[in-house]
């Protein structure tokens, strides 16, 4: 990787490649490409936002939704909502979810929506609730 990271996610995009994006050594918006069939890394588009201890979920039309996290800029705790585009290699912000969380799950259903559940919101406090995307 040209990133030294943790806390990322990584996701295999339908050409092959490995989206890694995220993560933490210093709450990092970068995100890269792994190709391995060349062995090769390379930098695509940044996040919005940097985040750590978010998720990130293939849609069946093969774009990346990336939700929540955590990062240290003042922010704290996200709601954000950012889609990536492997075509394009960009990323656009899709609104927000309902409530900041980080730690979380998403799932994607049968009928392709994306279901967000639980997560940590501050170091104390958990929550129950659950978002459609």
């Amino acid at each position: 990787m040209n990133n030294a990271r943790a806390a990322h996610t990584a996701s295999v995009l339908a050409n092959g490649k490995v989206l890694v994006a995220g993560g933490t050594t210093s709450y990092l918006n970068s995100a890269e490409l792994y190709d391995p069939s060349t062995g090769n890394w390379t930098i695509t588009g940044n996040m919005n936002y940097a985040c750590q201890s978010h998720t990130a979920s293939i849609l069946t039309n093969g774009n990346v939704l990336v939700t929540g996290g955590y990062n240290s800029t003042g922010t704290g705790y996200l709601n954000s909502a950012d889609l990536y585009y492997p075509s394009t290699g960009n990323w656009t912000i899709t609104g927000n979810m309902n409530y900041a969380r980080a730690l979380h799950t998403a799932s994607i259903l049968t009928n392709g929506n994306v279901l967000v559940t639980g997560g940590q919101y501050n170091t104390s406090y958990y929550l129950n609730s659950a978002e459609l995307f």
